[in-house]
C-alpha cells in the first residue's frame, strides 16, 4: 500500500479545464482513446502495474472543494458558472482506464470513454506515475531539500536578472507532488524580493518576471495565475472532422465561440507550421492574444510567425509568443535576446523546473488522443500529431505518411 499521490481534483493543468469545457460545448457526445507513450522505453519494475491501479482507484475519491471553485471562478473568469456545477458532479472512472504491463516491463494504458470525462485523466496518470517511479527509484528518499531550495532559487535569480518572463508547466513529469510546491514556493519568495545587489552592492530590480504555474491547485494555494489555455488533442481531433488544412482555422474559430476572445494563445504546429500559416486569417490573428512555440528550432519559428503577422497587416510588438519545448533557462535567454523585443516573448518551463535533481533521471512520458468519433453513433478514426520535430510525430505511422504526403 502506497499513500494516494493526487489528492486534489485541481493538482491539474489549467488546459485540461479549459478544453474541458470547450469539449462540452463543441462535442459534447465525443468519444475518444488516448494511449500513454514512453519516449525513454522505460523498463518499469515488477508490479508496477499494480501499483499505478491502486493508485486510480484512489482517484474515486478525489472531488472539488469550494475554496478550488472559488479560486477558479476568481482567476479563470472565463469558465461560466454552470461549467462549476458540472465540475462539483464530475468523478474520477477508473473503469475509462486499462494498464497492463508485458513481460520485458513496458507499460501499455489506454484511456476510453465519453470525451469531456476521460479529458481529465492525462495529468494525473502522468504525474502519478513519474512520481512512483522516483519514489522506487530512491530519488524520492536521497533527496536534499535545502540544497534543491537553495538551488530553484538560484534558477530564479538567473530568469528574473535576465529579463525571462516565465511559467511552471511541470506537472506532468515532476520529481514529486512536495517538490512542485517547493519550487513553486520558491520562486514566487524570490521573484517579491523586487530584485538583488549586484557586485557594487547596488539594487538592481529585476527585468524579468516569474507568471505563475499551469497547475490551478498549486496556482491557488500560492495566489498566483493559473496559465495555460489548450492542448494538441484539439487540433487532432478536429483533423478528422474538417481535414488538415482546414482544422487549425476550424479549431481557432470555434475556440474563439466558445471563449468569446478570451484565452488566446493558440498552440499552432500540431500538423507543422506550414498547414497552420497557409491559413491564418486576418480575424483569427486578431482574435488570439498569441501563439505557442512547441516544436521546431525557436529562431525559425518566430522568423515565420513575424513575417505571417506583418503580411495580415498586425504589428508582431502587439502580439505574445510563447516558448515552451524542453526549454533551460541557457536557451531562453538566448531566445530572448533574438526576439530583442519584437514581440511580448515569454516562457513555459516544465521538467527543467520541477525534476532537474541531482542524480535523478526525468522520465520522458505522455498520453495522446489517438482515436476518436463524433458520437458514439459514428466510426472510429485515428488521430495523430505531426509537430515540426520528428521525435515527436505520434500516431498511426500509415496515417502520419498519409498526411505529411498530402502536406508535402
Amino acid at each position: 500500500m502506497h499513500q494516494q499521490i493526487i489528492k486534489h481534483l485541481t493538482d491539474n493543468d489549467a488546459y485540461t479545464f479549459s478544453c474541458q469545457y470547450y469539449v462540452l460545448q463543441t462535442y459534447p457526445r465525443a468519444e475518444v482513446e488516448y494511449t500513454f507513450f514512453d519516449r525513454n522505453r522505460t523498463v518499469y519494475p515488477p508490479g508496477f502495474d499494480e501499483l499505478l491501479v491502486e493508485q486510480l482507484n484512489y482517484m474515486l475519491r478525489v472531488t472539488i472543494s469550494e475554496e478550488e471553485i472559488a479560486f477558479m471562478h476568481r482567476r479563470m473568469y472565463y469558465l461560466p458558472e454552470w461549467y462549476f456545477t458540472f465540475l462539483r458532479g464530475y468523478r474520477f472512472n477508473p473503469g475509462e482506464v486499462s494498464v497492463s504491463q508485458d513481460e520485458e516491463g513496458h507499460l501499455d494504458i489506454k484511456i476510453r470513454g465519453k470525451w469531456y470525462s476521460t479529458i481529465m485523466w492525462e495529468m494525473p496518470i502522468l504525474s502519478i506515475i513519474s512520481e512512483l517511479m522516483h519514489m522506487l527509484n530512491g530519488d524520492i528518499a536521497g533527496y536534499n531539500s535545502e540544497r534543491e531550495r537553495e538551488r530553484a532559487a538560484e534558477k530564479t535569480r538567473r530568469i528574473l536578472q535576465n529579463g525571462i518572463v516565465l511559467g511552471d508547466m511541470g506537472t506532468r513529469r515532476r520529481l514529486s507532488f512536495e517538490h512542485q510546491n517547493m519550487v513553486i514556493e520558491t520562486m514566487k519568495q524570490v521573484s517579491e524580493q523586487g530584485g538583488c545587489e549586484d557586485e557594487s552592492g547596488a539594487f538592481r530590480p529585476w527585468t524579468g518576471r516569474f507568471t505563475g504555474t499551469s497547475n490551478v491547485y498549486f496556482a491557488m494555494k500560492h495566489n498566483l495565475i493559473a496559465i495555460g489555455t489548450m492542448s494538441h488533442q484539439l487540433i487532432e481531433f478536429e483533423e478528422n472532422v474538417s481535414g488538415i488544412f482546414e482544422c487549425n482555422f476550424n479549431v481557432m474559430r470555434k475556440f474563439s465561440d466558445v471563449y468569446d476572445g478570451d484565452n488566446g494563445i493558440y498552440l499552432y504546429d500540431c500538423f507543422g507550421d506550414k498547414v497552420f500559416f497557409s491559413n491564418l486569417s486576418k480575424r483569427m490573428a486578431m482574435m488570439f492574444s498569441g501563439l505557442r512555440v512547441d516544436s521546431g528550432n525557436e529562431e525559425d519559428q518566430t522568423e515565420k510567425i513575424i513575417a505571417k503577422y506583418q503580411s495580415l497587416g498586425i504589428d508582431p510588438a502587439t502580439k505574445q509568443v510563447v516558448y515552451s519545448n524542453g526549454l533551460n533557462i541557457d536557451r531562453a535567454i538566448e531566445i530572448h535576446k533574438y526576439v530583442a523585443g519584437r514581440m511580448n516573448d515569454s516562457y513555459g518551463m516544465g521538467t527543467f523546473l520541477t525534476c532537474d535533481v541531482e542524480n535523478c533521471q526525468p522520465m520522458n512520458i505522455v498520453i495522446k488522443l489517438t482515436r476518436m468519433r463524433i458520437t458514439e453513433k459514428r466510426e472510429w478514426h485515428d488521430c495523430v500529431k505531426l509537430s515540426c520535430d520528428s521525435g515527436k510525430t505520434l500516431g498511426n505511422p500509415e496515417k502520419c505518411a498519409y498526411l505529411l504526403k498530402q502536406i508535402g
